[in-house]
């Protein structure tokens, strides 16, 4: 298997952002969540039109998306952020935050 290439003339430099001390590459996470938005109101619509067995996998989603935020918290303490930060963005408290997705760490 060969290593992929990348057209870096095709490749526009992505912007950086700065969490204290550490410079962060910028990536099009806000473009990929609105596309997940329209495939699961699609999906939504398509099981509305009377695709009754469709609702048990759609409903599954939910457990998903818990599980991806799950891990995606994970990731962002790794990386330094606090819970407040965190807590902020899922418009919560700190302490619910933690509370919920915490994996056994301190505070």
């Amino acid at each position: 298997m060969t290593a992929p290439t990348v057209k870096t003339d095709l490749t526009p430099e992505r912007p950086t952002h700065r969490h204290g001390s550490r410079t962060r590459r910028f990536c099009e996470n806000d473009d990929y969540a609105a596309f997940t938005r329209r495939v699961v109101t699609a999906h939504g619509r398509r099981i509305g039109h009377g695709d009754i067995e469709g609702l048990t996998d759609l409903a599954r989603l939910a457990e998903d998306i818990d599980t991806a935020i799950r891990h995606a918290v994970t990731g962002l303490r790794a990386a330094g952020f606090t819970w407040a930060d965190i807590a902020t963005r899922l418009g919560t408290t700190r302490q619910a935050a933690h509370q919920r997705y915490s994996t056994g760490g301190a505070p």
